[in-house]
């Protein structure tokens, strides 16, 4: 697909195209300049635009931020790449106010350039009035690349017609860990299937007229599913696990902009690393687009990575590594990095480079000739009935049915029943991380007591929650008081010493509301560094009523805590993390002199002042609630989820709180139990999953979730979702994937096997499906040459249901070590009951070929084994290919 032709999309009124391609404005004395004449190539464009620009302009065009022109304009008189747009008004309001951004930067800035707006979409623009689709895990476990695509384009038409055209997303990391908490914006763990969903997602933007930005460059999740850790891994593995996607990407899918990892690699931070950015995928992979950082990642190379010496440094590194455009979170963070730029601190050919590749795309997407819209057509394409509708079918394929013990799936209409549902996630319907609100979001409870039949009674239990109520809360700054001298205020006094020792006048004094500070990569105070500080508080506690009360302090050690001169807690020796409390008794509105000290001698300080006192937990009562609507009920539905997120990975995958219990519980009572698990990545459930009858996966479905459950358990819609990652028996087990190279030696544990609970590409239906057939033609190949693999599958069941026929090669003897198992293909097929659909696949060098001892891309000779099923364990055909030299 050549970039410089893409279609222009979406036009402006005739008076305005006007406007701007006759070249009024900033520009206006002369309309003749070549950058302004869409009648020229678009190299000579660049060029012309390149030679007139000062050495600030083109730092602007680096430089991308969240903003508007709320706060004046003054700032961006000499332009910028882009803005994200803050704005929680519906689609035509925020089209009118991008079109007013464009014109300031097109009509008063001196050269005239359009920005860039952008905006996350990762499964739906994250903005009110857009459609919410199903995460993308979700997405990728309909394994269906034509509804990726359709999802896709819509959510591409709500974007652009609101004026956006970058997109921060997607995301195509491989989830190889189920810890790490950015799993649910992923398209699972493996590498074939994350680059066909990259690809049709990309393809539909790219096609629109809508830059993406696939992300993060090259990986996000490091040892023990922590996110933005180093990554260990060597260069043989970036190209057989993690490059897929990208790269299939760019040359597949056209992708325009590539956004770096906050992580670092081989010894550098992925912002800042000039094998991948410039050798790879500039060199090796001839990468035309632009490359941006993560958000604030670039100044990680001075506060986190400690690799340069400056914010400046920081950035003179990035751009000389091969970034283009530096993402911050501040219009303000300019003044941290222009030096670079401005001062010639980085080389005027990488420069003029950077500016080159952005200046390119916002000559390809039309924005010199036609960079407004129509508020009226954002208006009536988002939150189109058609784009609710496929959100509704994507929920659908998505749902993965786990466990259907003894048929109870699916519920019959024509029976009366009494259903007890039960938990929080049945009524709030969660769409899951970087989502918009939605549209009329429908929970499970009200989709089920609309589809509920005559005399069929729905009644709602909340359960427990995911988060059991902690134990000590932090002491609000309400029961706090801090003197002066000259009055008293809410809060203590802390002093801020540049030791740990507390020698010496403090580094800095302040008034703070509370104790609950957890400082990484930034100071406590001016005038300290990441570590080697301590820190004193001073004030007085106040009774909340009288009694007894724990109080304590929550942190890494070392701490102690005294209250009336009396030392209440000590853990001053630093050894670890801990939550430390005592009994004291306090009277209602009486002042105890309290004192807090801490110190951090390396970096990392966490510190929190706590007690018991609001402290909340009624859960015992709602579980018991709960099983009694259970016990009464024909059946029980049961609505569990995790939480997970960005900066929010689980170092245990058990559902959290006492939802395990409460299920256990529920099915004790004989009521026939189903679970339906909403959250984005795998759940440990060996300590309840034999009690539960039935078990679905639900992901977070979208604002169409609830309707989609609702079809599934009705019978409606016929489960056909397939898990993209495994999920494991215990987290003792992590990581742990279908596709591990081979051990050397032994694959199971002392106490538990090294089987994982439900495999990769799992998930049942409510029919039957045979396969039968296996031809491959010709069985001997050349090494350049294809064969196609075909079968048949037929419907041997009851009922409507699409099977995902999955595609897998074993190579039994290779010059290098290979995995144990490949998914090479893959087709999702719809059969009525009784009838057979032929499914085939090719398999080539693109497919066969791999990476030899010298990391040079071949196909070996020899016998490959083909094998065709329903997942990576459910196998139910095999066959040999033979690759030969002629």
């Amino acid at each position: 697909m050549r970039l410089d032709h893409l279609p222009r999309t979406f036009l402006i009124a005739v008076s305005c195209a006007g406007l701007f391609a006759c070249g009024r404005g900033p520009a206006s004395d002369s309309p003749g300049f070549p950058y302004r004449n869409p009648g020229l190539s678009i190299d000579r464009r660049v060029e012309d635009l390149l030679s007139r620009m000062t050495a600030e302009e083109k730092f602007r065009q680096l430089f991308m931020i969240p903003g508007d022109l709320d706060r004046g304009k003054d700032g961006y008189k000499e332009g910028v790449f882009g803005l994200q747009v803050p704005t929680d008004a519906e689609a035509r309001r925020a089209a009118e106010k991008i079109n007013t951004i464009q014109k300031f930067f097109v009509e008063e800035t001196r050269l005239g350039i359009p920005i860039i707006p952008f905006d996350e979409a990762l499964h739906g623009l994250v903005r009110p009035g857009a459609t919410a689709f199903p995460q993308a895990i979700g997405l990728a476990a309909t394994w269906d690349v034509g509804l990726m695509t359709e999802v896709a384009a819509a959510v591409a038409a709500e974007t652009a017609s609101r004026g956006i055209r970058q997109v921060l997303s997607p995301v195509v990391n491989i989830a190889r860990d189920v810890r790490w908490g950015r799993v649910e914006e992923t398209y699972g763990e493996d590498p074939f299937l994350a680059s066909r969903m990259a690809v049709a997602f990309v393809r539909a933007f790219e096609e629109r007229g809508v830059i993406t930005t696939p992300k993060h460059f090259v990986a996000n999740v490091g040892a023990g599913g922590r996110d933005s850790y180093p990554i260990p891994d060597g260069e043989r593995q970036l190209w057989e696990v993690d490059f897929p996607p990208f790269l299939a990407a760019i040359r597949e899918g056209g992708a325009r902009s590539i956004m770096t990892a906050y992580n670092s690699w081989e010894g550098l931070p992925c912002s800042a690393n000039p094998r991948l950015l410039t050798d790879i995928l500039k060199g090796e992979w001839a990468f035309r687009g632009f490359v941006i950082s993560d958000a604030c990642s670039v100044g990680g190379s001075f506060s986190l990575h400690l690799t340069a010496d400056s914010y400046l440094e920081s950035g003179r590194q990035a751009w000389g590594s091969g970034l283009d455009v530096l993402f911050q979170t501040e219009l303000a963070h300019m003044e941290l990095f222009r030096s670079a730029i401005i001062d010639g601190l980085v080389r005027r050919a990488r420069v003029d480079d950077a500016v080159r590749r952005v200046v390119r795309a916002k000559m390809e997407l039309g924005l010199f000739e036609d960079p407004l819209v129509d508020p009226a057509e954002a208006e009536r394409r988002n939150g189109h009935p058609a784009h609710r509708a496929l959100a509704r079918k994507a929920a659908q394929q998505s749902v993965v049915l786990l466990k259907n013990e003894g048929g109870v799936l699916p519920l019959r209409r024509d029976k009366p029943l009494s259903i007890a549902v039960i938990g929080p996630d049945a009524v709030e319907a969660r769409l899951g991380g970087y989502s918009g609100p939605g549209i009329r979001k429908v929970s499970l409870l009200d989709a089920l007591r609309e589809r509920a039949g005559a005399g069929t009674a729905v009644h709602y239990a909340e359960g427990c929650g995911r988060i059991e109520p902690r134990a000590l809360t932090t002491v609000g700054s309400e029961f706090l008081r801090a003197s002066d001298g000259s009055g008293t205020e809410s809060g203590l006094r802390g002093e801020y010493f540049a030791n740990p020792t507390f020698s010496g006048e403090p580094a800095a004094r302040r008034l703070d509301s509370t104790v609950d500070f957890r400082w990484t990569f930034l100071p406590p105070a001016s005038g300290l560094g990441t570590g080697w500080y301590s820190v004193r508080w001073e004030g007085s506690l106040i009774g909340p009523e009288t009694g007894p009360r724990r109080v304590g302090v929550e942190g890494n050690d070392g701490f102690r805590l005294f209250l009336d001169g009396r030392l209440l807690v000590d853990r001053w020796r630093k050894e670890s993390y801990r939550a430390v409390a005592a009994d004291v008794r306090l009277e209602k509105g009486k002042a105890c002199d309290l004192r807090l000290e801490f110190y951090e001698p390396v970096r990392n300080g966490e510190v929190r002042l706590v007690w018991d006192y609001g402290r909340k937990d009624d859960q015992e009562r709602r579980v018991d609630e709960a099983v009694r609507l259970a016990r009464g009920s024909d059946m029980a539905i049961i609505a569990a989820g995790i939480e997970e997120g960005e900066g929010r990975d689980r170092a245990d995958i058990r559902l959290p709180g006492r939802q395990a219990e409460l299920i256990r519980r529920v099915a004790a009572t004989g009521t026939p139990t189903v679970v339906v698990i909403y959250g984005g990545s795998a759940v440990e459930m060996s300590d309840w999953v034999d009690a539960a009858d039935a078990v679905l996966l639900a992901w977070y479905p979208g604002e169409e979730g609830g309707g989609a459950v609702a079809d599934i358990l009705y019978g409606d819609a016929n489960p056909s979702g397939r898990l993209p990652i495994t999920f494991p028996r215990s987290v003792g087990q992590l990581p742990l994937v279908y596709n591990h190279k081979p051990t050397g030696r032994l694959d199971d544990y002392l106490n538990m096997t090294g089987e994982p609970l439900f495999p990769f590409g799992f998930g049942l239906s409510y029919t039957d499906f045979r396969y039968s057939g296996l031809t491959i033609e010709p069985g001997r190949i050349a090494l350049d040459r294809t064969a196609r693999v075909v079968c048949t599958v037929t419907n041997a069941g009851p009922v409507a249901g699409a099977e995902v026929v999955q595609l897998y090669v074993h190579d039994p003897l290779a010059s290098v070590i290979r995995p144990v198992l490949e998914l090479k293909g893959f087709r999702r097929v719809v059969l009525a009951p009784g009838s057979s659909e032929t499914v085939s696949f090719d398999l080539g060098p693109r497919e066969l070929a791999f990476l030899d001892a010298e990391m040079s891309a071949v196909v070996e000779t020899g016998e490959l084994e083909v094998l065709v099923g329903s997942s990576s364990r459910d196998i139910r055909l095999k066959g040999i290919l033979t690759v030969a030299r002629r």
